[in-house]
């Protein structure tokens, strides 16, 4: 769905005509193999993440693994720092640390849509946490380093995505047809696609594009922490339509995780930004200061 939306855009502004998209993708795709390979590490990590993703959805009620997710955060943060050289002011990193603990309140709370737990049930959400750990560890790697790629080439994010995708669907149809080849076959390849699946689809292939439009103009981590603020909602409908109940640990721990991207987000004093030097932003890209 995201490689035809980007197909869309590119080839809207490459004249509405079929000649020049193909000579687009031609130039970008089969004529710049180097690139293709550069983009098929995260395009693997992106499709296994997304395979963890729906384990953990599977293992976990939707609040908790909302937040559990957001140590996406933490691994986003740890790799701009070595991979892109980026700085953190204190408070930056403290707000990490408060998030860290967060996340971990959440998680020892045991907070479920059940109220009695067994062992199978401890096992689910040891499998659902494992998940969302491992996940998190993609997410932080490969959005750091398609921000990397991104911001060191003019190549539109639109054709970026097409050149992701490529790979990406590749791994995933190869994926379809080592395990569940059989049953594609008797029941063909859409089954199972009703409207709602279609509709989830939809909404995560256009947020996926804003994602990487926000990478490109703002910066990784400020990405992952906008996200944060999606933990309240998911409590909110949690509650209403799937019986959830927090307990005291989860409230506080998810008041931890909104408390960290308030801290995150607070704006250094110019003081401290000469005396400490680069310090990643709060709403720019990240830019060269000139000595």
């Amino acid at each position: 769905m995201k490689f035809l939306l980007c197909c869309a855009v590119v080839f809207h502004q490459k004249g509405s005509t079929i000649i020049n998209l193909r000579s687009e993708i031609h130039s970008h795709v089969c004529a710049s193999p180097n690139e293709m390979l550069k983009l098929c590490v995260p395009s693997f990590l992106y499709t296994i993440q997304n395979n963890l993703l729906y384990l953990a959805l599977t293992n976990l009620d939707a609040a908790t693994y909302q937040i559990l997710y957001q140590l996406k955060i933490l691994t986003t943060a740890l790799f701009s720092a070595t991979m892109l050289g980026r700085r953190f002011s204190k408070t930056k990193w403290a707000s990490l640390v408060v998030l860290t603990a967060g996340v971990a309140l959440v998680q020892i709370s045991g907070s479920s849509d059940h109220d009695g737990g067994g062992e199978d049930e401890d096992k689910n959400r040891l499998a659902g946490l494992f998940a969302v750990l491992c996940a998190a560890c993609t997410s932080g790697f490969s959005g750091v380093y398609f921000e990397k790629i991104l911001k060191g080439s003019d190549t539109s994010v639109w054709i970026r995505n097409i050149q992701m995708g490529i790979p990406s669907m590749m791994i995933a149809l190869a994926t379809v047809f080592l395990h569940d080849a059989e049953e594609v076959e008797r029941k063909g390849f859409f089954v199972g696609y009703s409207p709602m699946v279609v509709l989830v689809i939809t909404v995560q292939a256009v947020g996926g594009l804003i994602v990487a439009v926000v990478v490109k103009y703002a910066d990784n981590v400020l990405k992952v922490f906008a996200t944060s603020f999606s933990i309240l909602l998911s409590c909110l409908i949690s509650a209403l339509f799937f019986d959830f109940r927090p307990n005291f640990k989860f409230l506080v721990g998810a008041s931890l995780v909104i408390l960290s991207t308030a801290m995150y987000s607070k704006p250094e004093k110019k003081r401290g930004l000469a005396r400490r030097g680069h310090v990643l932003p709060i709403s720019h890209g990240t830019r060269k200061t000139s000595s």
